[in-house]
């Protein structure tokens, strides 16, 4: 992973290429902000460590430009005592981390392998766009024209959002939508699936667990929550998530601040959650499965995912987007559906929704003819119920 360190003094900027380059990394220095600037516009840096106090253009002028333009590279402000404040201000502009003078090696080489489990997290989030059903909303039907409509005043803000629908609507798609047109699109998005996760490892899992916390905790882990840190959280089927998770995350929305398991320490984060369910909240709450400050914490804003029944109109846009999509991600020779052979899909019930119809455009691209027929569809579909 390359390296650039921007600090006017060449004492540092010498010293921490030196020490650096002996751990493996490749470094680069630039003794100004717009020097600086200049790099990052020819090259690709993991990592950006910059002084806040130089002449000329300062640190959080650099930090401003490269936020605005997008940088990807985890940004690392350094600073004096007398600066700390600033370098707060730098954390909520978007700086990834800072480190106060005089610097410490540990303390660096630390932030630098945070920011890498950043780096990939971030990678990984770029693969999954790719994958479901592309990361805009398919369909032009009254219902989703709505829920785009919701998305687009909501993303910007940090407001929490609870996404409910039904299972296989896409509340995924929703959430990654709502991550990548808020002002945190740069920095990670995670998530969590609570329903597949053991009750006994949620807490782990969320807020981390510190090596020796219990049998199986050999080293240090850092739980979503920190992963998340200036992002996304998507917490996936919160309705499944066990009471005692339930108070911590409670602890967490309203201090902003956790400690890990085995641990009494506090960790400041500053996420954004979004949550989501296929179940009634409010009866949970009256079966006293779930907490009800805990649902008012979460549900700023309620986006309803609408069933593909609710949204039959929308069948052929996305017949032919799934064609395209499992043409390309398989090698697969892409095939016609005739209007028939639409409009009888139009006709079934799709419990299983969008994730539902992409299943059957594919058994219908691997066994039905070209194009694709009504008979096809009454050969290798479930009957309409």
């Amino acid at each position: 992973m390359k390296i650039l360190i921007v600090d006017d003094e060449r004492a540092i900027r010498n010293s921490l290429k030196e020490v650096l380059g002996d751990e493996g990394y490749e470094v680069e220095v630039a003794e100004d902000g717009a020097t600086a600037l200049s790099m990052v516009d020819k090259e690709k840096y993991g990592v950006i460590f910059c002084d806040i106090k130089m002449p000329g253009m300062d640190g959080t002028e650099v930090l401003d430009k490269l936020v605005k333009d997008g940088e990807e590279a985890a940004v690392v402000m350094m600073s004096g005592h007398s600066d700390i404040d600033t370098a707060v201000e730098c954390i909520k502009k978007g700086a990834f981390d800072f480190i106060q003078k005089p610097l410490d090696l540990n303390r660096i080489l630390i932030t630098i392998r945070n920011a890498t489990e950043r780096t990939q997290i971030v990678a990984e989030n770029k693969s999954l766009k790719k994958k479901v059903y592309g990361h805009k909303m398919v369909g032009e039907s009254d219902a989703i024209r709505h829920v785009r409509d919701i998305i687009s005043k909501v993303a910007p803000t940090d407001a929490r959002v609870l996404i409910t629908g039904p299972n296989g609507s896409g509340k995924e798609l929703v959430a990654r939508s709502l991550h990548e047109m808020s002002t945190r699109s740069a920095m990670p998005y995670v998530e969590v699936n609570c329903a597949a996760i053991p009750s006994e490892l949620i807490e782990s899992e969320l807020f981390g667990h510190e090596k020796g916390a219990f049998t199986s905790a050999i080293k240090q882990h850092k739980g979503k929550f920190e992963q998340a840190d200036h992002g996304t959280l998507f917490l996936d089927e919160i309705g499944d998530m066990s009471l005692a998770a339930q108070a911590k995350v409670l602890r967490v929305l309203q201090e902003k601040k956790l400690s890990r398991v085995g641990s009494d320490k506090d960790i400041m984060v500053d996420v954004r959650v979004v949550a989501a369910t296929n179940k009634n909240l409010k009866a949970e709450i009256e079966k006293g499965n779930f907490r009800e400050d805990l649902y008012h914490r979460l549900s700023v804003i309620v986006i309803n995912v609408p069933s593909l029944d609710e949204r039959k109109d929308d069948i052929p846009l996305l017949v032919d987007h799934f064609v395209k999509q499992i043409s390309a991600e398989s090698g697969m020779p892409a095939k016609s559906f005739s209007p028939d052979a639409v409009a009888k899909l139009q006709e079934m019930s799709w419990t299983g929704n969008i994730r539902e119809l992409r299943n059957v455009v594919e058994r219908l691209m691997i066994l039905g003819g070209n194009p694709v027929n009504s008979q096809d569809v009454a050969d290798y579909v479930s009957p309409v119920q």
